[in-house]
């Protein structure tokens, strides 16, 4: 029986090889924040002569990043981009996804949006019917966290501050539980239009194109159309 942590190995491998026939030398690619999103960049250090460089979606990633000899870029200076490689704390099988676990919600969604393809990498424990059982996180203006707070517990959801921490943003997170998300997209769109939220944790408008799930029975591919395959 595979840990946890091994299932997180074999899909940050899996993800390496996937985007490395989508890198050429001149090719910036996006990287994102989590636990797996680490492994992700510890196994592509080996290959960074395939391709310039990196924009990342956090401080965490950009220093891991640099620290393993990958050019990280300023996504300002980045055009475009062939692949957005991220972690989520839940994806259903439509592909849409609660992330900001770690708290870069709203800078994974702008690195994402440069990317032509957002591959979503996870282990089978994410995969779930309906959305909602992780806490959503919503960012927040500190200024507006109360009244943003009473507009999301008029939804359902019962907003807790995560305490003593800001994003790289300088901006704070509420986590929002007891939600039952069945129409994601209509959910994102709504919470995103609360004056004083910055972005909120679905990933439902703009979600991933391609999942990659570890299993105990191997690495699978799930896109928007089509079935799970083995890797």
């Amino acid at each position: 029986m595979l840990t946890q942590t091994e299932l997180k190995q074999n899909v940050a491998e899996a993800a390496v090889q996937f985007v490395l026939p989508l890198l050429a030398p001149d090719a910036i690619l996006g990287v994102g924040t989590g636990s797996t999103a680490d492994l992700f960049i510890d196994a592509l250090a080996p290959h960074k002569s395939r391709f310039r460089g990196a924009a990342s979606s956090s401080e965490r990633s950009a220093a891991r990043m640099q620290a393993l000899g990958i050019q990280v870029f300023d996504l300002n200076d980045v055009q475009a981009m062939p692949v957005y490689v991220d972690g989520a704390d839940e994806v259903d099988h439509g592909l849409n996804m609660i992330k900001g676990g770690g708290g870069a919600l709203t800078r994974e969604k702008i690195v994402a949006s440069v990317a032509r393809q957002f591959v979503c990498i996870v282990d089978e424990s994410k995969l779930v019917q309906t959305l909602g059982h992780f806490p959503l996180p919503v960012e927040v203006i500190p200024m507006a966290r109360e009244v943003v707070a009473r507009r999301l517990a008029a939804l359902g959801g019962t907003p807790v501050l995560r305490s003593g921490f800001v994003t790289d943003n300088g901006c704070q997170i509420l986590d929002v539980s007891g939600l039952s998300i069945t129409a994601p997209a209509d959910m994102e769109a709504l919470i995103n239009n609360i004056p004083g939220v910055v972005s909120c944790g679905l990933f439902a408008l703009a979600g991933a194109d391609i999942l990659l799930m570890s299993t105990q029975e191997g690495v699978r591919q799930l896109g928007r159309d089509t079935e799970n395959t083995p890797s």
